[in-house]
């Protein structure tokens, strides 16, 4: 005869199996436990590094200070630039409204249309109000970077959309176990589009990839514009060619899922 502490604890290991047979049943779940801390450890690692390098420059405190408070606020709009295009498509599986979508005149390119600028209004709406309380709060106005603002914005809001369709063309591969790639994917390059240090601060085997991300030229430009007062257009012009290409092999890549599940079906089965 079970007492009633071995018949709670026999339930409780009953809902921890359960767990585990889900967490097996996933990689993305299991890369998931390790991707948050490695990541973290390696963004801040390059953060630590570059504050070494540059704790000897003259006035670098202050710098620094406009650095990174105008890198959270610009990386934040890629971040959410991308959340609104791919939670966009995320929305309709959970509402199984996909089938409803397609059996309707709607194209895709139409859709995807709607999503880029849905996205934008998202970021925006969130971006602003950071923006106006960062004046009173630390006496930070990112608008004072003047005409070059509208170049940082748009490259980003540009790497934002590329990502967004790239990640739905993987969950449209890959099913709703990748979900976790909608917040994951851009934190993965975090550390690559040299955000809150140099592209100097990374090893010289990473730099090469560093300078292949569109927002690592946003935020050379960036940090440019604050150490020694001077718009390099170059990194604008560089940030928007690499963002054309990539955006040209998302759109291809996210077509090909595309079709692929509108063939087998998946399309009219995906949702919670």
């Amino acid at each position: 005869m079970m007492t009633a502490a071995a018949k709670s604890a026999e339930r409780i290991y009953a809902v921890l199996i359960r767990h585990l047979y889900i967490l097996r049943g996933s990689k993305a779940r299991i890369i998931e436990i390790i991707y948050w801390p490695s990541v973290q450890m390696i963004l801040w690692g390059f953060i630590s590094r570059f504050f070494a390098m540059s704790g000897g420059q003259a006035g670098m405190g202050q710098k620094a200070f406009g650095i990174l408070l105008g890198a959270v606020l610009l990386w934040d709009m890629l971040f959410r630039t991308q959340l609104g295009v791919t939670l966009s498509y995320l929305e309709e599986v959970w509402a199984r409204n996909l089938g409803h979508l397609f059996v309707s005149p709607l194209r895709p390119w139409e859709w995807w249309m709607a999503m880029m600028v849905f996205s934008v209004l998202r970021a925006l709406a969130g971006m602003l109000p950071a923006t106006i309380l960062a004046i009173p709060f630390y006496g930070y106005s990112l608008f004072d970077l003047g005409l070059p603002l509208l170049f940082f914005f748009f490259n980003l809001m540009f790497m934002g959309w590329w990502l967004g369709f790239l990640i739905m063309a993987l969950l449209l591969k890959a099913g709703q176990g990748a979900e976790t790639l909608a917040w994951a994917l851009t934190f993965f390059l975090a550390p690559f589009c040299a955000v809150y240090y140099p592209i100097s601060s990374l090893p010289g085997w990473l730099q090469p990839v560093a300078q292949a991300m569109p927002a690592s030229h946003v935020f050379e430009g960036l940090r440019s514009i604050i150490n020694n007062g001077v718009f390099e257009a170059s990194h604008m012009w560089w940030a928007f060619l690499l963002n054309c290409g990539y955006m040209a092999i998302s759109m291809f890549l996210l077509q090909l899922s595309f079709n692929s599940a509108r063939k087998a079906g998946t399309l009219l089965q995906s949702g919670e």
